[in-house]
């Protein structure tokens, strides 16, 4: 059965709402797992990535780069999709329990806000690339690296679709 734009609604959490919810959470004692990524053309990569970073935990917090922060990181032409389109579909994978946009080029204050129990990051990032790595370290929490899914990216489904419109007259 599909999700409800409620439920979507709710799992799209403002800054400003983010310290309650870290609050709430820590007085369940949930364990909780912060990743983050741009997200641009959803993909089989993305949900294998955001599902193992879930089973690390019982609340998978993703921090989504704003569109101004995404073009900084991947150029002009990029996000193919705005933040609102990406957050939505994001929030609409069961294994995601919660998205917050950030609009900075890297994710540090986020984590530092966050305080997670587990920070996750692709296994194309060395350890000492991810960001919040050491800080989360600092405290006892882990950091753990996800092998990506071959072959998959958004990266290669651009080029695929930019070089399959070149073939035709």
């Amino acid at each position: 059965m599909p999700r409800s734009p409620v439920k979507i609604v709710k799992k799209l959490i403002a800054r400003t709402r983010l310290n309650a919810l870290i609050r709430s959470l820590r007085r369940k004692e949930q364990k909780i797992v912060f990743t983050n990524g741009v997200f641009d053309i959803l993909h089989r990569g993305h949900v294998d990535y955001l599902t193992k970073a879930k089973s690390y935990g019982d609340v998978l917090i993703v921090g989504l780069n704003s569109d101004a922060s995404a073009r900084r990181l991947k150029g002009p032409d990029r996000p193919l999709q705005k933040q609102s389109d990406r957050a939505a579909v994001l929030a609409a994978l069961e294994v995601v329990d919660y998205v917050v946009v950030f609009s900075s080029d890297t994710p540090e204050k986020l984590i530092l806000q966050v305080r997670p129990d587990v920070l996750v990051k692709g296994a194309d990032y060395a350890i000492d690339e991810i960001v919040g790595a050491d800080y989360v370290r600092s405290y006892g929490g882990k950091v753990r690296r996800v092998r990506v899914t071959k072959g998959r990216s958004t990266s290669t489904i651009i080029e695929r679709i930019e070089s399959s419109g070149r073939d035709k007259p």
